[in-house]
């Protein structure tokens, strides 16, 4: 008996599926509204399941520091883009254009990023 119970749960285990984790941008963020932003880009991760880059926003003396997620990395290197292409802006002041958390939070999903020298990358996707 015991036997068969071992053998009941181990096929019950080897059977679950996963639990989707990945959800729409709009269950967190706007995705009809954007919003645009300058500040001093501060840190980049470059990490699964979303880059995230932050920017210190002066609004008058205050400071809000600005998380902005992003599509994956490889979505990223797919497009041509690696992180030494964010972080040659550390401390230098970029503009992004995000969808904001509708939690009214300095928080932001990237759409848009335009850097000091000119520069700009468009994000398409929205994994």
């Amino acid at each position: 008996m015991r036997s068969l119970l071992w053998a009941v749960l181990a096929l019950a285990a080897a059977s679950a599926q996963p639990v989707a984790g990945h959800h729409s941008i709009s269950a967190v963020f706007e995705a009809d509204k954007l919003v645009s932003v300058t500040g001093t880009l501060t840190k980049v991760d470059w990490i699964n399941p979303h880059i995230v880059i932050f920017v210190d926003v002066k609004t008058g003396s205050a400071v809000a520091n600005w998380k902005v997620a992003g599509a994956p990395p490889a979505w990223w290197r797919n497009v041509g883009v690696n992180r030494a292409d964010f972080a040659e802006s550390l401390a230098q002041q970029v503009t992004v254009e995000v969808n904001p958390a509708q939690d009214g939070s300095p928080y932001g999903y990237l759409r848009k990023i335009r850097f000091a020298n000119g520069e700009s990358l468009e994000a398409t996707s929205t994994q």
